[in-house]
């Protein structure tokens, strides 16, 4: 309810937040101020104002200051969206994780998707530093910017599963820790009392297990709450920010783990048993990278050396016997598939900051923008009726 009465201002204090959260744990006041280029007596009065709402969370042990908290940083990807035309409208919550909150949201034609919050740090999960290597090189960071990257990895699984034909969701946009993906019809299998065919569902499920694999993942999380099944009995499989590559030291037990998930789980909850299962180096035939192309868990920079050293002298020896020159093509598209995978993984704050400086070139317009405190000036809250479900149309113009 709060975000549709927030005015320009206080979007502008926000961002301005979040900047300086880049080289701050807790920014200070006189820095908010200059960021955002308002002077002192309206800026500390919004400042409050947002800390009122748990926009803003404060301290003062050393010195005054201020950092976003979740609702905070989950209104200003809100405000990308709705800027970008990605959803009009937020619905009911339709799902909680471990790391995560789903919405269901609309779009201006009023189609259905999905909205997933990332919520690393939620005291029931907090070893997820420990087991997860997003932060690489950087000995600590807040669980804002470990939710962006974790958001950022799962969009590029998705992008990367949808282009070849896995059974995904639809991904249509991401922004820190927001991902926007269609909707998916159907049920988690863990909501499933009973199938129609188990031995069909399950042999879907093990070969889905050994595509993957054949493609360079290994998802280290394919169980019952991460499968949904239609009632055509189509699956889709979600959640993949904890993907790991074939090439990782620990992807035998991983597979092991992911096939050995489904098999006790059609045991217990539908009564089937088969001995009939895929071991890693028995039945996987690895015939494309995606492992490489997004630079998942386990692919290491010293393996991509090697493998560029292994492809240029197959190519010299190709062009050796065959006089033809295409090793130059093999390896400089080699080398910018890695180049345009790095360019995702950018410093702290680069992405949302291209977002954060659109916010703050409104700065001239003030004379435009809506007074929170003017009733007259506050966006209307138009009501759409989808099935059993109201969405709130989001107006931030």
């Amino acid at each position: 309810e709060v975000l549709r009465y927030l005015s320009a201002h206080e979007f502008r204090v926000l961002v301005a937040v979040e900047m300086g959260m880049k080289n701050h744990e807790m920014v200070p006041t006189e820095l908010i101020e200059t960021i955002s280029g308002l002077k002192h007596a309206l800026a500390y009065r919004l400042i409050g104002n947002l800390h009122k709402h748990k926009l803003l969370s404060h301290e003062s042990k050393i010195y005054d200051g201020y950092k976003l908290t979740f609702l905070g940083y989950d209104f200003l990807a809100l405000k990308t969206f709705v800027n970008r035309g990605t959803i009009s409208g937020v619905g009911r919550k339709i799902g909680v994780g471990k790391e995560s909150d789903i919405y269901e949201v609309v779009n201006e034609n009023g189609d259905s998707m999905v909205l997933k919050l990332h919520r690393l740090g939620r005291i029931s999960f907090r070893r997820v530093k420990e087991k997860r290597d997003y932060l690489r090189h950087r000995n600590n960071t807040n669980w804002l910017y470990f939710s962006r990257l974790s958001a950022m990895r799962e969009f590029a699984y998705m992008q990367a599963l949808h282009d070849r034909n896995f059974p995904v969701p639809i991904p249509h946009d991401s922004n820190r820790h927001c991902i926007v993906m269609s909707y998916v019809p159907g049920y988690p299998m863990c909501q499933v009392r009973s199938l129609r065919n188990s031995p069909e569902i399950y042999g879907k499920l093990m070969d889905l297990i050994v595509q993957l694999a054949d493609h360079g993942l290994i998802h280290c999380d394919f169980n019952e709450f991460n499968i949904m099944v239609s009632d055509e009995d189509e699956i889709t499989m979600i959640d993949f920010p904890q993907m790991v590559s074939i090439d990782h030291k620990d992807a035998e037990m991983y597979f092991s783990r992911d096939v050995q998930c489904v098999r006790t789980y059609f045991e217990k909850r539908y009564h089937f048993v088969s001995d009939e299962y895929p071991t890693l180096h028995e039945d996987i035939n690895v015939h494309t990278h995606i492992d490489r192309d997004i630079e998942a868990s386990g692919y290491t920079k010293e393996e991509e050396d090697t493998d560029d050293d292994d492809a240029s002298a197959t190519a010299s020896e190709d062009e050796s016997s065959s006089g033809e020159s295409g090793d130059d093509d093999t390896e400089s598209d080699s080398k910018r598939s890695i180049e345009d995978c790095k360019s995702e993984q950018i410093s702290l704050g680069e992405t949302d900051l291209k977002s954060a400086n659109d916010l703050l070139q409104t700065k001239d317009e003030s004379s435009n923008v809506s007074n929170v405190d003017d009733p007259q000036s506050v966006s209307s809250l138009s009501t759409q009726k989808s099935s059993d479900m109201s969405f709130r149309e989001i107006d931030m113009r």
